[in-house]
């Protein structure tokens, strides 16, 4: 376990001891809370030795955002009892459902523009972030990758779901959304979480709003070639005070925004190679006559041929928005 794990799970666990400990002496129905408190003691031990956070049966690693979200896991997932891999099952089933219910249409028409997206978690649930709101003269459009794998990182696409909806209704130029949203995410989440992300503004007229914060360039399809909108901040939540700034553009009939996590580009074919970004580039230039949906496909296409047709290893998310 990395030492910043190591810090965030022991300022957990003494935490949790605080309020037990407080718990205790304020009830007079102990047996319950004395037993929570020495399984944070014991818990507090293993890290202090350097124990903590191996498997009681094999001894391996247990899963470090188990180990986050439940800093009493004592097992790994694969000897969790019968009853627990059953209900483990349920909450993640659930867990899929509500995300699912999170994304926005897959194919929309607003105001002049045409957007798509095709998302697939590696796992049951994903830490990838894509949304479309609704505004007035145009929309909002965001596609972002959350730090960590699992249901961890699904609950911090949830949590920036949640508030970017909240502050898109707010009006704000761009770049003060972005702050807010930043500032908001680095105070209500561990040390260890961020985002890259892209976020923008598309108007009925054209033009677009873009801020990139420690994202894959934005490729821009046109008949002369392809333009890339790279990073210009870091990424959402890594520091509480960080500042961003917008680029503006205005695209033509026929011109298509494509955005891609990293999911895509770090996929493997069988010698190890990865499809990097500039092969998912070119694949996008190419493609660049085609509606969002079916550009889409095309380049799905083209990377199940380069991998072979693999299971992903990350979550995989394409989005593309058209001028119409």
């Amino acid at each position: 376990m990395d030492v910043t794990t190591s810090s965030v799970v022991r300022e957990q666990l003494v935490e949790r001891r605080d309020k037990l400990q407080a718990a205790i002496s304020a009830t007079q129905e102990r047996h319950d809370l004395l037993h929570l408190l020495s399984e944070v003691d014991a818990a507090l031990t293993r890290l202090d030795v350097g124990q903590y956070g191996r498997c009681e049966v094999c001894q391996d690693q247990i899963e470090t955002d188990r180990l986050l979200a439940d800093p009493l896991v004592r097992v790994c997932l694969d000897h969790l009892s019968r009853d627990e891999q059953r209900s483990l099952e349920e909450d993640l089933e659930l867990a899929s459902r509500i995300q699912r219910g999170l994304l926005p249409e897959p194919r929309q028409h607003i105001d002049g523009w045409e957007i798509a997206y095709h998302y697939q978690p590696a796992r049951v649930v994903s830490g990838d972030y894509c949304d479309v709101i609704p505004a007035d003269g145009g929309f909002y459009f965001m596609l972002g990758d959350v730090s960590g794998k699992g249901v961890s990182a699904s609950m911090l696409m949830a949590h920036l779901h949640a508030m970017f909806r909240t502050l898109a209704s707010l009006n704000l130029p761009l770049p003060a959304l972005m702050e807010r949203a930043s500032r908001a995410f680095c105070e209500s989440t561990l040390p260890t979480h961020y985002a890259t992300l892209v976020a923008g503004h598309a108007t009925a007229s054209g033009d677009v709003e873009v801020c990139n914060a420690g994202h894959l360039p934005i490729v821009i399809t046109s008949e002369r070639g392809p333009t890339l909108m790279a990073s210009t901040a870091l990424p959402v939540g890594m520091f509480c005070s960080e500042r961003f700034k917008a680029d503006r553009l205005r695209l033509a009939a026929g011109e298509t925004m494509v955005l891609v996590s990293d999911g895509v580009t770090e996929s493997e074919n069988p010698l190890g190679h990865e499809f990097g970004f500039d092969r998912f580039a070119a694949a996008a230039q190419r493609h660049r006559a085609r509606q969002p949906g079916d550009l889409i496909a095309e380049c799905r296409r083209d990377l199940a041929a380069f991998t072979g047709g693999s299971r992903p290893a990350d979550d995989i998310t394409l989005f593309a928005v058209r001028r119409t």
